[in-house]
């Protein structure tokens, strides 16, 4: 019997090659490659059909400009990340670790719209007694909710082609097979395969479909990262499985704005949304304590308060340790720098720890400032003012810069009850905001003097 051929597909483009090689040409991703049969697909299969038809040439300025209708899926923090519902065609990617809440969210918003819309749920992992079991748990009615338990594509396409429905959820994508290919279920070519047809589905159809991946150790979605190119949002749920609280970010959005935060509490009766997520990443403190500063970051169009916590403390080896939790490590020992050079405050010889109370990872550079007056805080062991918000850019030659919606930010905190906030100059506001004294700084050295004198502006 002939030995079937063989071929090595990337798992983070999906480029293939012939022989193994550590690298892989097409992206230069190290031990990428994995090895597969290769596939032969039937001559009268018409895998690469067009998304819309024949096309034909349009003038663009000829064509009309409307805003599609959205789909509101019952759960505020939800349409929230989504940018106000679902589009009719839109394909939603939605990956995170076992267990975190993917079905769970996915099952509570399609009985919500089902007394609504005609909604389908394709279950490729769970059985339908457990979905069954599940929806009573939570206590959902189900009564207009249509269950498939299948993982076959070419039987999912006609189910959908049948039924018409509005929006589909297909749990999970790893789990669907074509029978125009040999390799199994999960593989790189059957989850690129899968994803693209069911994509040219949703596009030609206009149904919405939301497809659940799975993720790797890392945390990125398992499979060729071309299945994130080709969906229209992709949506990730971060956070701990130990604790209630959950977090949904968008990090691909064609009708909305990148990087919108919802925030979840898991209870007994499924994910509620957070109404005031800002109190989730506030600690209490009884009375102000050193190294605690609170940071108004921007996620997406929504401003949160986080509390920033450092500690500081006598190295006990050659090397002091720099460790930042939820916050950049590289970006930690820049700061640091900046700190000794143009403040004169040094940490060479000190262990430095950041965190970022909840769970919340921040990216933005809006945290240099609070991370600074953090790690001063508990250097001197000086606990800042209790109603301090803090939020500004730091560069290398020792500014303070300006961040955006710096407005927004202030209007935030002051609607929270914090009394002083610590910016930079230039996102001074024009009018003073009720109840809210606001420090503008141009350099760090001004931040610490004005740390040093209280704040008292």
């Amino acid at each position: 019997m002939a030995k079937a051929k063989t071929i090595h597909s990337c798992s983070e483009c999906g480029g293939q090659t012939v022989k193994w090689q550590g690298q892989c040409p097409h992206c230069n991703a190290w031990n990428s490659l994995v090895e597969a049969v290769a596939e032969t697909a039937l001559p009268s299969a018409n895998r690469f059909s067009a998304l819309s038809g024949v096309g034909k040439l349009m003038r663009l300025s000829e064509i009309e400009a409307r805003e599609e209708s959205r789909i509101t899926t019952g759960v505020p923090e939800f349409d929230r990340v989504l940018g106000g519902g679902l589009v009719r065609g839109g394909v939603v990617l939605i990956g995170g670790d076992p267990g975190i809440g993917k079905s769970t969210l996915l099952l509570q918003a399609l009985c919500t719209m089902g007394s609504a819309h005609k909604v389908l749920y394709v279950s490729g992992e769970e059985s339908a007694q457990q979905i069954a079991l599940r929806s009573k748990r939570l206590a959902l009615d189900a009564s207009s909710l249509d269950l498939l338990a299948e993982i076959n594509l070419e039987k999912i396409q006609m189910q959908l082609q049948a039924e018409k429905p509005a929006v589909a959820v297909i749990d999970s994508i790893q789990t669907v097979y074509s029978e125009q290919l040999t390799s199994a279920p999960g593989s790189v070519a059957q989850v690129r395969e899968c994803a693209a047809q069911l994509t040219r589905l949703a596009k030609g159809s206009g149904i919405t479909i939301v497809m659940v991946g799975h993720v790797t150790k890392e945390g990125a979605l398992a499979g060729p990262r071309v299945l994130e190119h080709i969906v229209d949002t992709v949506l990730y749920f971060e956070g701990d499985t130990h604790s209630s609280f959950r977090l949904v970010r968008a990090f691909k959005n064609r009708f909305g704005a990148v990087n919108e935060l919802g925030v979840f509490a898991m209870t007994e009766k499924g994910l509620k949304g957070v109404s005031n997520p800002s109190a989730m990443f506030l600690s209490q403190h009884s009375e102000p304590v050193a190294g605690s500063c609170v940071l108004v970051t921007q996620e997406g169009t929504r401003p949160l308060l986080v509390e920033i916590q450092a500690l500081v403390d006598d190295a006990h080896a050659p090397n002091p340790r720099r460790l930042g939790v939820g916050l950049e490590q590289n970006r930690l020992a820049m700061l640091l720098a900046v700190l000794h050079r143009h403040a004169g405050i040094a940490c060479f010889d000190q262990d430095v720890f950041i965190n970022a109370v909840g769970g919340m990872k921040i990216a933005e550079p809006a945290a240099d400032l609070a991370v600074m007056m953090a790690i001063v805080s508990s250097l001197t062991n000086k606990p800042l003012p209790e109603k301090l918000v803090v939020f500004g850019e730091v560069g290398l030659a020792g500014e303070v810069r300006p961040v955006q919606r710096g407005q927004e930010r202030l209007k935030e905190a002051a609607k929270l009850g914090f009394t002083h906030a610590l910016i930079p100059e230039a996102n001074k506001p024009k009018q003073a905001i009720a109840g809210l004294k606001v420090i503008a700084v141009r350099r760090v050295a001004d931040a610490v003097a004005q740390m040093r004198n209280g704040l008292a502006g």
